[in-house]
């Protein structure tokens, strides 16, 4: 029996579109990524578009976006993450929706709910998005407007066609926005909020609301199964601090929100794995965008604003003796590691005096500083012990 893949859930393509290309062959056309232990090859200058990337905490797993489009070989770039930053969205505190006599739980939280989730079609395919504000704001994965500046938004299978424009878009967290006028928000529609993903723990109760496969607004049911995960966007980066939940998510989900027990958005389905045999199907592994990066990334692309993230342009893996650092497995050209002189097989200790016992450690280390901040990185090579400092760079310009 085959290794299980992850592939993104990307956006759904009608049959009846002539134009589509066949998304399961373009899937089995794509080779896996290398396991976090080899050493990458030195990738492309620039990443190729719509292209998914594998997660270095899985080794042989492979991911796939929620909007179709193909698999390639993984680049892990600590660039840091926006969980560390001030909340610029209002987080909601999230009380227990009561189902009604005859009510499931997930069905109460589906008819609270599901009116604010939409289809978002591009010339390219289909996926989700959802309603955040009664200005007409609405959020979904930055793959599924797929370098489109108009869309066609719907309340519904049964809703009118809106023109929708999209306002703003991060390659790097797989975000984007799209507003629609306000008048053509359905009567009664109410806005989803955010909840605060800090709270969220393994175990807790789960709800997608997506349209999979052009299915209009289903609904599937499961847990948080795990916390902290590291998946990649589509132009290689890492996303930190991922949800990871077994509620079945499939193409054509992307976009969509992951709820918790009350309602609230803990996070924006983006990927999912698959059992690698040529199935796009899911298998109980899904990853969503954490509520908190999405609270902070929206506001400042509703506001056409530069996102600035900290960066230092390298892949790492484990040691082979686990707990003692992070081996440099890939430094990207031009990159302020490589400007440094930090090498391929350098381990890393320390970033700024904070020790370094997995690769995790030294994205979250980074994550703690500003484009243009010197930092000192301590490693180990060759048996003897270094010290290099380091001018942080801004994700947004590297090459």
């Amino acid at each position: 029996m085959g290794s299980p893949r992850h592939l993104w859930t990307g956006t759904w393509r009608a049959e009846s579109d002539q134009s589509r290309d066949d998304g399961a062959s373009a899937l089995n056309r794509t080779p896996p990524p290398r396991p976090a232990t080899e050493t990458p090859q030195e990738p492309p200058s620039a990443p190729p578009k719509r292209s998914s990337t594998g997660l270095w905490i899985v080794g042989v797993l492979v991911v796939l976006l929620a909007v179709g489009g193909g698999v390639a070989a993984g680049f892990f770039l600590l660039g840091g993450n926006d969980s560390n930053t001030p909340d610029a969205l209002p987080a909601l505190s999230s009380k227990p929706i009561r189902p009604e006599q005859g009510q499931t739980r997930a069905g109460a939280i589906y008819a609270q709910a599901s009116p604010a989730v939409v289809s978002i079609r591009t010339n390219t395919g289909q996926g989700t998005g959802f309603l955040i504000d009664d200005r007409g704001t609405l959020v979904t994965n930055y793959h599924v407007t797929d370098g489109a500046s108009h869309v066609v938004v719907k309340f519904g299978q049964d809703g009118a066609a809106i023109d929708g424009d999209v306002l703003g878009t991060d390659e790097s967290s797989d975000l984007a926005v799209v507003t629609i006028e306000p008048s053509r928000i359905p009567r009664g529609v109410r806005p989803l909020a955010f909840a605060d993903s800090r709270n969220v723990q393994v175990g807790d109760f789960a709800v997608a609301i997506g349209n999979p496969f052009g299915l209009d607004r289903t609904v599937t049911e499961g847990i948080v199964s795990g916390l902290g995960r590291s998946i990649q966007a589509p132009n290689g980066f890492e996303i930190d601090q991922v949800i990871q939940t077994d509620a079945p998510i499939n193409p054509g989900n992307s976009g969509g929100p992951l709820l918790d027990s009350g309602g609230r958005v803990i996070g924006v389905n983006s990927q999912i794995a698959t059992s690698g045999m040529g199935s796009q199907g899911n298998i109980g592994i899904g990853f969503a965008v954490p509520s908190n990066t999405a609270r902070q990334i929206v506001p400042k692309l509703e506001k056409g604003e530069k996102i600035s993230r900290p960066y230092l342009g390298i892949s790492t893996s484990p040691t082979s003796a686990a707990g003692t650092g992070a081996r440099v497995a890939q430094v990207r050209r031009d990159s302020p590691a490589q400007r440094a002189g930090i090498q391929v097989g350098d381990v890393v200790r320390s970033v700024n005096g904070r020790s370094v016992t997995e690769p995790a450690d030294v994205a979250a280390n980074i994550s703690r500083n500003e484009p243009g901040d010197r930092i000192q990185m301590q490693v180990e090579r060759n048996g003897r012990t270094l010290t290099f400092d380091v001018t942080v760079g801004d994700r947004a310009d590297a090459p």
